[in-house]
C-alpha cells in the first residue's frame, strides 16, 4: 500500500473570522498554502489571507463537485478544506472519505447549525429528527413529517425551492396547525436571523441563501366551534407520538361513516377505538347516540377523553380492556345493544366472537363496519356476518395525496384498507 505523504485537513467553521477559529487552526491555515473554499462565501476567507505578514496562498473556489476532488488527488502538499459545522453531518465529509483514504483526512468539526439554532431557541435537542434536502428530493421528509416528530431540523438547498416544497408538504399533510416554523439564517455568523413564520402567509422576499428550518411542535388550544361539520382533520385529535397507527385516517374515517348510515338516535360501539376518531366524529354528527368506546390498550382511555373535549362530546361509556373481557365477565344487560358496531384493532378470532355475541341480537336495519388490512380474513368474517343474517358488501379504498416536489407533484398513496359492511 502507498504511505500517505500528505494530509486534507477539513475544517469546520460557524463564523467567518478568522480569529474565531481554535489556535491550532489558526496556525494550521497560517502554515497551509492550498486552500479550497465553498464558493458561497470565497470572498469571506480568502480575505484571511490578505494580510502582507502571510505566506502566500493559493485558494481553490469549491463548487463541492468532481472538480473539487480532481483538484484535492492533484495537490501534492498539505491542503485545507473549508466545510461549515461537522464536516461528517450531511457535510462534504462523508464524500471524501468514499474518495481519500482515512489515512489521508482530519476532520475538525465546530457546532453545527443544528446545535447553534436550538441553543438560540432555547430547546432541549437530543431527540431531534433530521433531514437534508440538500441536493436530495423530499422524500425521506415526507416519510418524517407523516410520524409528526415532536421536533424536526431541516437542511434546506437554496436551488431548489426547499422553503416552497417544505411549506406545500406540511399543507398537503395538513401540519400547517401542528408545527412552529423557524427560519434560521447564516446561524452564527454576523447577520445571524432566527424568525418564526405564518405559513399561511407568502414566505419573505428577502431570505438568505444559508438557512435551516426546525419545526417545533406547537402549544395549540382547540376549539371545536371551528371544526367542519364532516371530515375532521387528522392533526386534531391526540394520539401516541409512537403509535400513530391509533388514529384512523380521514379518507377511510368519511367512508366508515357513511356506511355506517347514522341514525339520530340509538348505541354505536367502537371496539378497538384507538384514539376514538370514528367513534367520537360519529357523536359530533349525531349527539343523541349512545356511544361505547372500547380500547385494551393501556393510555387509551385518557386519549378518547382527551379528544371527546376537543370535540366536545361525551361519550356514555369508555372502557381501558380487551372485548373479550367486556364479553365475557361484565352484565352486558348493563350495556344497552348496538344499533351500529365498528370492529377494529383486533385479531380475526376476536373479530368472529363479537360478530356472534352481539351482532345476534341486533335489530333489522342494524349495521356492522370492519376495516381489515389482512386481505386472508376477509371470506371467514363475510361468511359469519351473513350467517347471522347481514347483508354484506365489501369496498376497497385506496387514496392518494398529492405532494409538492422540486419538479412539480407527485402522488403519494395512503395504505389500502378494506371495509367489509353488514347490514341486517
Amino acid at each position: 500500500m502507498t504511505e500517505v505523504n500528505r494530509k486534507i485537513h477539513v475544517i469546520g467553521i460557524n463564523s467567518y473570522k478568522f480569529e474565531d477559529l481554535p489556535f491550532k487552526l489558526q496556525n494550521l491555515f497560517l502554515e497551509t498554502k492550498n486552500i479550497a473554499v465553498p464558493n458561497s462565501y470565497f470572498e469571506e476567507i480568502k480575505s484571511w489571507g490578505e494580510n502582507g505578514l502571510l505566506k502566500r496562498k493559493s485558494f481553490f473556489s469549491s463548487k463541492s463537485n468532481n472538480e473539487l476532488l480532481q483538484w484535492l488527488r492533484s495537490q501534492k502538499t498539505d491542503v485545507i478544506l473549508i466545510s461549515r459545522g461537522d464536516p461528517l453531518w450531511f457535510g462534504i465529509g462523508r464524500i471524501l472519505l468514499e474518495n481519500f483514504s482515512k489515512d489521508e483526512l482530519s476532520f475538525y468539526p465546530s457546532n453545527t447549525c443544528i446545535q447553534l439554532a436550538f441553543s438560540k431557541l432555547k430547546i432541549p435537542w437530543q431527540d431531534i429528527v433530521n433531514v437534508s434536502i440538500h441536493g436530495r428530493d423530499s422524500t425521506k421528509l415526507v416519510e418524517v413529517l407523516k410520524a409528526r416528530p415532536l421536533s424536526l431540523s431541516i437542511i434546506t438547498d437554496s436551488n431548489n425551492k426547499s422553503l416552497e416544497i417544505i411549506k406545500e408538504n406540511l399543507s398537503e399533510l395538513n401540519l400547517i396547525d401542528f408545527y412552529d416554523f423557524w427560519l434560521c439564517e447564516e446561524i452564527g455568523f454576523d447577520n445571524e436571523n432566527i424568525r418564526k413564520l405564518d405559513l399561511r402567509e407568502s414566505l419573505p422576499s428577502d431570505i438568505s441563501s444559508l438557512n435551516i428550518v426546525i419545526l417545533t411542535k406547537t402549544k395549540k388550544n382547540y376549539s371545536y366551534e371551528k371544526l367542519p361539520l364532516f371530515g375532521i382533520s387528522d392533526i386534531l385529535f391526540k394520539t401516541f407520538d409512537d403509535r400513530p397507527n391509533l388514529l384512523t385516517k380521514r379518507e377511510v374515517r368519511i367512508q366508515i361513516l357513511a356506511d355506517l348510515e347514522l341514525p339520530k338516535n340509538g348505541v354505536i360501539w367502537d371496539v378497538g377505538a384507538g384514539c376514538g376518531s370514528i367513534g367520537l366524529e360519529a357523536l359530533k354528527l349525531r349527539p343523541n347516540l349512545d356511544l361505547i368506546c372500547i380500547d385494551k390498550r393501556i393510555g387509551s382511555k385518557a386519549l378518547i377523553l382527551e379528544n371527546s373535549k376537543r370535540l366536545n362530546v361525551k361519550p356514555k361509556f369508555i372502557l381501558e380492556e380487551d372485548i373479550i373481557n367486556t364479553l365475557n365477565s361484565r352484565n352486558l344487560s348493563s350495556f344497552k345493544k348496538p344499533n351500529r358496531l365498528v370492529i377494529g384493532g383486533c385479531n380475526k378470532k376476536t373479530k368472529l366472537q363479537i360478530i356472534n355475541k352481539l351482532g345476534a341480537d341486533m335489530n333489522i336495519g342494524d349495521v356492522i363496519v370492519i376495516p381489515i388490512i389482512d386481505i386472508q380474513t376477509i371470506e371467514i368474517l363475510k361468511k359469519e356476518l351473513e350467517i347471522n343474517n347481514f347483508k354484506t358488501n365489501l369496498n376497497l379504498i385506496q387514496t392518494f395525496k398529492s405532494l409538492s416536489i422540486a419538479e412539480g407533484l407527485r402522488l403519494e398513496p395512503n395504505n389500502p384498507v378494506f371495509l367489509l359492511r353488514g347490514k341486517k
